[in-house]
């Protein structure tokens, strides 16, 4: 293996989240890797970037040996921007981004802090691949198959104006159905989580409304939803819509 890659982490889910710890240990053995993760959770963030007020960049102890990391007290793609600028003597040859808590399949991409942090990789002429894993705290799959599905997506052409999106589902390897990976997924139109909201009224007349998304029960073939319901590892691409496709 390339022990000279330079590989940038980020996430969403916080630089103390147990993704980017396993993500960070098993990125160590690809290349020196650099993380720059948000200092708080930041979940559902898009691409969201810090355009008022000040961040706050800090060394932080980590949990991986020879890993550098930092945390910044802003958005996923604000942790992007503030490594390649600030971080970063030079341009990494990739960015990861993950392990996220939760999958971010079908519509939920939108939303994804994940996924948001990857496309500003790429918006900065560099490739990147998002990770996730079924929200139930169970890394087994993603600890066993990340490093070789990693591996190959290294090898493989991808355009500049797409990432490599990895979904896992959250149980051990030997419960990954049939070679375990299903790969070419598209994108479901259709939300992973669907909406629900937790009311409760308040005497003024006004309510609260506590999120508490169900998760879908179907989804169509060839899908990024249908893999992981099916319980296999999903990985497909998807597509910035503003950067231009090149060969």
């Amino acid at each position: 293996m390339n022990k000279k890659r330079k590989i940038l982490l980020v996430n969403d889910d916080g630089i103390r989240a147990d993704g980017i710890i396993l993500l960070a240990r098993l990125a160590s053995r690809l290349g020196e890797v650099t993380v720059a993760a948000p200092d708080s959770q930041c979940s559902a963030m898009s691409h969201r970037i810090t355009v008022h007020g000040e961040l706050t960049v800090k060394k932080v102890d980590f949990q991986v040996s020879d890993v550098t990391a930092w945390s910044v007290s802003g958005t996923p793609a604000d942790c992007v921007k503030v490594a390649l600028h600030y971080l970063l003597p030079e341009k990494p040859d990739i960015v990861f981004s993950g392990i996220n808590r939760g999958y971010n399949a079908g519509v939920d991409i939108l939303y994804s802090g994940t996924v948001g942090a990857a496309m500003e990789a790429l918006v900065n002429g560099i490739p990147a691949i998002a990770f996730s894993n079924e929200g139930n705290d169970v890394w087994e799959a993603a600890e066993e198959y990340l490093l070789p599905i990693t591996e190959k997506l290294l090898e493989m052409p991808i355009s500049r104006n797409r990432i490599w999106n990895v979904n896992f589902p959250g149980c051990s390897p030997e419960k990954i159905k049939g070679k375990g990976i299903l790969w070419d997924r598209l994108p479901s139109q259709v939300e992973y989580y669907q909406d629900h909201y937790v009311r409760k009224d308040l005497p003024d007349g006004s309510f609260l409304l506590t999120e508490d998304g169900i998760p879908a029960l179907t989804a169509p073939e060839g899908t990024d939803m249908r893999a992981l319901l099916d319980g296999y590892i999903s990985v497909g691409q998807v597509r910035n819509m503003v950067l231009r496709e090149e060969d």
